[in-house]
């Protein structure tokens, strides 16, 4: 990640910093508070103590906010502080299925649902008084209902539209499903950010002695969606990228969607290389476990499966009789949603923290300064490339 002092944070805040972490991603938000507090006190800066940096540097950015909720399962959002002028920050995991609320004295988990409603909650309780409102949202709420097919609900767009009537001004998201649900709020800040930098780092804990190059590693997009995510990994690391493409039963129906009859391959020879597989998400496992047996089929040599958001809807059964049965090496996926205490205990799974990269993004937003840097990693992949060859 690039060095704190080398970015250009002279400029004024936008309004002092306030982060408000949901329930859903307390911990990630308590991390990225850590990152934060830690900077501005070092920060040598000479207008720190001017009035336009008033509560610039505070022991805690995350203010007191809490979502309680009634026995009938309703709610209302709750700011125990002044947030008038502030620059806010609300992070949300929307996958965070973990926690739970009495409904008519019956445990109900929080669904997507359930996390975008207090969202908006959250957002009704600030009432305009913030100077701006910033949504870190990791998992893009509704986003694999981003498109139509026939006659039914375009929620991802929708869902955006309602943020904005709010007041909302920045969304922020990670490796959104289709960037160009964007499309449906136009006029407003939108930014997908990729992990792949992450990702990179998480390879090389993974497997401190692993080549990266053209000879000895290929990356693999599991079907032609997420084909534009591994040309540009490929493309960063120089590589052959290849692709397989899903062949469907559409006059069948099994759990809302068509059943895959077969995956096809498109791509030169595998044999004896290193597969990187990448996707946006793992949610039963199912395609990419088939990916990656298929690629050994073709005699591949280590499969390293990448993906922003594991899901893991179905449990991680299928995942332990895979690795044992010598389908795939390493399982890499990130911190952004919630992950279960089981999957961190997993020898074949690989965390990739992206609490101090937020903090980089939040930190260089609250300055209004660019963040185009941050979102191409570009430079700092070669340059830990290079470090990692010497």
């Amino acid at each position: 990640m690039q060095p704190i002092e080398e970015r250009n944070l002279e400029t004024i805040p936008v309004g002092p910093l306030g982060i408000i972490p949901l329930e859903s991603c307390r911990t990630i938000g308590e991390k990225i508070n850590n990152y934060l507090v830690t900077w501005r006190k070092e920060r040598e800066m000479e207008h720190k103590t001017t009035i336009a940096f008033e509560g610039y540097q505070r022991d805690c950015y995350i203010l007191n906010t809490k979502v309680p909720r009634f026995g009938s399962g309703e709610a209302k959002g709750i700011i125990n502080e002044s947030v008038r002028g502030d620059d806010l920050y609300i992070l949300v995991d929307v996958c965070n299925y973990s926690l739970t609320y009495s409904l008519c004295g019956y445990t109900n988990h929080m669904s997507p649902d359930d996390h975008f409603q207090d969202l908006k909650r959250i957002i009704a309780a600030v009432a305009g008084k913030a100077k701006r409102i910033n949504v870190i949202m990791p998992f893009l709420y509704e986003s694999r209902q981003h498109k139509r097919t026939g006659r039914e609900s375009l929620d991802c767009a929708l869902a955006l539209q309602e943020l904005m009537r709010m007041g909302v001004d920045n969304i922020i998201t990670f490796d959104a499903h289709d960037p160009r649900v964007q499309n449906a709020i136009p006029l407003k800040g939108f930014e997908t950010v990729q992990p792949v930098y992450q990702f990179i780092k998480g390879l090389f804990r993974a497997v401190p002695t692993l080549k990266i190059n053209k000879d000895n590693t290929m990356v693999i997009s599991p079907d032609e969606g997420g084909m534009n995510r591994a040309i540009y990994m490929a493309n960063v690391l120089g590589l052959d990228m290849g692709m397989f493409y899903k062949r469907r039963d559409y006059a069948t129906i099994v759990n809302g969607s068509n059943p895959i009859v077969a995956h096809e391959f498109l791509g030169s020879d595998v044999e004896g290389k290193d597969m990187i597989i990448i996707d946006d998400m793992i949610s039963s496992g199912t395609s990419v476990l088939e990916v990656a047996a298929e690629l050994k089929k073709r005699k591949a040599g280590r499969i390293f499966i990448c993906a922003t958001f594991g899901l893991f809807t179905n449990g991680m059964d299928k995942f332990d009789k895979a690795h044992e049965d010598g389908i795939f090496d390493f399982v890499l996926t990130t911190n952004l949603i919630y992950q279960t205490p089981e999957l961190l205990q997993k020898p074949y799974y690989m965390n990739c923290d992206l609490s101090k990269y937020i903090a980089y993004i939040i930190d260089t937003l609250n300055h209004d300064a660019s963040i185009s840097s941050l979102l191409s990693p570009v430079d700092r992949i070669n340059n830990f490339l290079a470090k990692h060859n010497q």
